[in-house]
C-alpha cells in the first residue's frame, strides 16, 4: 500500500513535466556558440533560409515550360513563409533550379515542423509535370528530425517492453511471474521520465529521453532478475515465502546497491563534459537509475510478498526439491580452470579480432548521414550539391566589429575555397556596432574540406587587429562539436575507469584483482566498439561513428560490465575461502552463470531496441552496447576472467589475505550443482 501511495504521489508531483528542448551540438563556450548567441541580437534573427530544389525526373536539362512552372512556385512559397522568395536560380548545367526564402522559426520545433509540412503540401498541389521539388535547408532538417520522432518514443517503449517481456518469459518459464517485474520497472520508467523532465527543465539540461528509458528498463530488469533468482533459491529451503523473500532481499540488496552506485557514479562523471547533450544525459540517467533501484528494492518485494510462491507456477519451488542447475556453466568452468592458457588465449584472440574493426574507423557524420531513413531535407541537400556549389546550402557567418568589417572581408576573400563574402546586417551590442558577414564556401558541408575551411577562416580573421571577429554557422558548429567530443572522450574515459577501479578496490580489498579486471573490461569495451564500427560500415553502409557514440558506448560498456564483475568475483571470493581460488571461481561461474547471462541478454536486448529510432547515433549506440554486453557475458565473465584467476591463483588477492584454501576432502565443482547446493552457497553478492 505504501509503495502504491508513493507511486501516486510521484506521478502527482511530476505528472505535468515535459522533456526539455534543445540539442546544442557544440560546447557553450565554443566560438560557434558565441556567434549563435550574437546572431540573436541582429534584426531578423528568427528567420532562417529554406531552399526549394527542383529537377527533372529524367535527369535532363530544364525546359522553358519547366522554368515557367518553377517560377510559378515563387508566390506560393512566399504566401506560406510570409516572406518574399527569390526568383529561381538555374544551375550551370541547366538541370536544376533553387528558390530561396526566409522562414520564421520559433523555439517550438513542432510549429516550425508544421510550417515546413504545410509548405511541402502546397508545393505538392502545384502542377509540375515531370518535375520533383524538394524542400531543404536548416529549418527543413529540423522539421524532419522532429517529424521522424513522431510516435518513435512510443514505438521504442513498446518494443522495449516486448523484448523484456519475451526474455523474462523465457527466463522464468512462467506465464505469470514475468508480469510483476515488468510492471514495476515500467512504472519506474514512467516516473523516471517525468522526474528527469522536471529536473532537465529546472536545470536547463539537454538529453535524449530514449536512452534514459533503455537504461531504466535494462538496469531495473537486471536488478529484478538478481532478486527473484535469489528468492527462488530461498524458497527451496523455507516453507515461509515471506521469510525466504526477506533473506533474498538481505543477500541481494548490497550487490544491487553496489551495482547501481557504480553506474550512477560513472554517469555523473559526465558533468565534466563540455557537450551539453552529453552532460545532461549523465545527470538525467543517474536520476533514472536511482529511481529504478528504489522500484526494485522497495516496490517489487511487497508485490512478491503478496503473490507468494504460487507466482512461479507451473514450476513452483518448494523445500525438498532437488532439480539440477548449473550443469552447463559448471562444465564450462571446469574446462577453463583446468586448461586456463588455451581458454585465455582464445578469449583474448576473439577480442583482438573484434578490436581490428577500429582500423579505418572515423568519427563524425554529415547532416545527411545522420538519418537512418532518407528524409526530404537530406535528399534535397544531396540534389542541391550535385548541381550547385554545395556550400551554398549552409553558409558560414562571421560577426565582427563594424569598423573592421572591410578588413575582415578582404582577409576572408583571400582564403582558398571561399566563393563570396558579403555583409547582411548590423546591430549594436553593449555600445559596440557589430556587422554580420555571410561567407559561402565551395566544399560540401560536413566534408573534411569544409571543416578545414572553417579553421582557415578563423586563422585569417583572428589576425585582423581590432576586429574581434568570430566564425560560426552550421559547419563551424560541426568543427567545435568534434573538438568537444574528443575533449570529453579523453577526459571522461579515465574518470570512468578511476571510479570503477576504486569501487572494485573497496569491494574486493585487493589491488591486483581490480587492476586485472578493469584491464580486461577496457579491452572488452574497445573490442565491442571496434566490432560495432565494422558492422556499421559493412552491414548498414554508415561511413563513420557519430560524435557521441564512442564516449557513451565506452561509458556504458565499462560501467555495466563492472556490474557483472561485481556479481561474479565477489561470489568467487566467498567460495575461495572454502574451496580455494581456482575452484572458488569455477563454483562462482556455475552458480551465477544463469542469472548473469539472463541479465546480459535482457540488457543487450533493450539497447538493441534503440535501432528502431530514426537517428543513426542511437542505432550505433544500441548495436555497440548490445554486442558488447553479449560478449562480456558469454566470453569475458565465462572464459577470460576464470582463466586469469586460475593462472594467477592466490596472487589475484594481493595485498589482501589469500583465502584459506581447500577444505579437507573438498571436491571440485560438479557440473551437476543441485538447487540445494546453489541455495546453500549462492551468496553471489557482497554482504558487507
Amino acid at each position: 500500500m505504501l509503495s502504491l501511495l508513493a507511486i501516486v504521489a510521484l506521478y502527482g508531483m511530476f505528472g505535468r513535466a515535459t522533456a526539455p528542448v534543445g540539442n546544442d551540438a557544440a560546447p557553450s563556450t565554443s566560438e560557434s556558440a558565441q556567434v549563435k548567441a550574437l546572431l540573436t541580437q541582429f534584426p531578423g534573427s528568427d528567420q532562417q533560409s529554406i531552399l526549394v530544389v527542383t529537377t527533372r525526373d529524367d535527369g535532363a536539362a530544364l525546359t522553358d515550360a519547366d522554368r515557367t512552372a518553377i517560377t510559378n512556385l515563387v508566390p506560393v512559397i512566399g504566401d506560406h513563409t510570409g516572406h518574399d522568395a527569390t526568383p529561381p536560380l538555374i544551375s550551370k548545367d541547366g538541370k536544376a533550379s533553387v528558390i530561396q526564402a526566409p522562414l520564421t522559426v520559433t523555439a517550438d520545433n513542432g510549429k516550425t515542423a508544421d510550417s515546413v509540412k504545410e509548405l511541402r503540401a502546397a508545393i505538392g498541389e502545384q502542377s509540375l509535370p515531370g518535375l520533383t521539388s524538394q524542400v531543404t535547408g536548416g529549418p527543413a532538417f529540423g522539421a524532419d528530425i522532429t517529424s521522424s520522432f513522431d510516435g518513435a518514443n512510443i514505438s521504442l517503449l513498446l518494443v522495449t517492453i516486448g523484448i523484456v517481456a519475451l526474455l523474462l518469459l523465457l527466463t522464468y518459464r512462467s506465464p505469470v511471474l514475468w508480469l510483476i517485474p515488468l510492471t514495476v520497472v515500467a512504472f519506474a520508467d514512467q516516473i523516471a521520465g517525468k522526474a528527469t523532465s522536471a529536473l532537465g527543465t529546472s536545470l536547463g539540461l539537454q538529453f535524449d529521453t530514449g536512452i534514459i528509458s533503455v537504461l531504466v528498463f535494462g538496469a531495473g530488469t537486471n536488478y529484478a532478475l538478481l532478486l527473484i533468482s535469489r528468492y527462488r533459491e530461498q524458497l527451496l529451503e523455507n516453507e515461509n515465502h515471506r521469510e525466504a523473500l526477506a533473506i533474498a532481499w538481505q543477500k541481494t540488496a548490497p550487490a544491487i546497491l553496489a551495482s547501481n552506485v557504480t553506474v550512477v557514479l560513472a554517469l555523473l562523471t559526465l558533468v565534466f563534459a563540455v557537450i551539453p547533450g552529453t552532460r545532461g544525459l549523465g545527470i538525467a540517467s543517474a536520476v533514472g537509475l536511482l529511481i529504478a533501484l528504489a522500484a526494485v528494492l522497495l516496490v517489487l518485494p511487497p508485490v512478491l510478498a503478496v503473490c507468494g510462491r504460487r507466482v512461479f507456477w507451473p514450476f513452483v519451488p518448494r523445500p525438498g526439491q532437488n532439480k539440477k542447475v548449473g550443469r552447463v556453466w559448471g562444465a564450462v568452468a571446469q574446462k577453463v580452470v583446468h586448461r586456463p592458457v588455451p581458454a585465455f588465449v582464445a578469449g583474448i584472440a576473439l577480442l583482438a579480432v573484434m578490436a581490428t574493426g577500429l582500423i579505418g574507423t572515423t568519427v563524425g557524420l554529415t547532416q545527411v548521414e545522420k538519418f537512418r531513413v532518407a528524409s526530404e531535407s537530406a535528399t534535397g541537400l544531396t540534389t542541391f550539391g550535385e548541381h550547385f556549389p554545395a556550400g551554398e546550402a549552409q553558409p558560414m557567418f562571421i560577426v565582427t566589429n563594424s569598423d573592421q568589417a572591410d578588413a575582415v572581408s578582404a582577409a576572408v576573400e583571400k582564403v582558398p575555397d571561399v566563393v563570396r563574402v558579403h555583409a547582411v546586417g548590423t546591430t549594436t551590442v553593449d555600445g559596440t556596432e557589430l556587422t554580420k558577414l555571410m561567407v559561402t564556401g565551395n566544399p560540401a558541408p560536413g566534408t573534411e574540406a569544409s571543416l578545414n575551411l572553417v579553421t582557415n577562416l578563423r586563422d585569417a580573421v583572428h589576425l585582423v587587429p581590432g576586429a574581434d571577429a568570430l566564425v560560426g554557422g552550421a559547419v563551424a558548429t560541426d568543427v567545435d562539436a568534434r573538438a568537444g567530443a574528443q575533449h570529453d572522450l579523453w577526459l571522461i574515459a579515465p574518470l570512468v575507469l578511476a571510479v570503477c577501479f576504486i569501487i572494485l578496490l573497496l569491494l574486493l580489498r585487493s589491488f591486483v584483482a581490480p587492476l586485472v579486471l578493469l584491464t580486461i573490461n577496457l579491452f572488452s569495451a574497445v573490442a565491442a566498439i571496434g566490432a560495432g564500427a565494422w558492422l556499421s560500415r559493412v552491414l548498414f553502409g554508415q561511413p563513420a561513428l557519430d560524435l557521441q557514440v564512442p564516449i557513451l558506448a565506452f561509458l556504458f560498456l565499462v560501467a555495466l560490465g563492472i556490474d557483472y564483475t561485481i556479481f561474479l568475483v565477489h561470489r568467487a571470493k566467498t567460495e575461495a575461502v572454502e574451496f580455494g581460488t581456482k575452484q572458488g571461481m569455477a563454483r562462482a561461474v556455475a552458480s551465477t552463470g544463469g542469472v548473469i547471462t539472463s541479465a546480459g541478454i535482457v540488457l543487450a536486448g533493450v539497447f538493441a531496441a534503440l535501432g528502431i529510432l530514426p537517428l543513426v547515433t542511437l542505432g550505433q549506440l544500441g548495436l555497440i552496447v548490445g554486442l558488447g554486453v553479449i560478449v562480456d557475458t558469454l566470453v569475458v565473465r565465462t572464459i577470460i576472467v576464470p582463466a586469469v584467476f586460475s593462472l594467477l591463483g592466490d596472487k589475484i588477492w594481493w595485498p589482501g589475505k589469500a583465502p584459506a584454501g581447500l577444505r579437507p576432502n573438498a571436491s571440485p565443482v560438479s557440473p551437476d550443482l543441485t538447487d540445494a547446493d546453489a541455495a546453500r552457497e549462492s551468496d553471489a553478492v557482497p554482504t558487507h
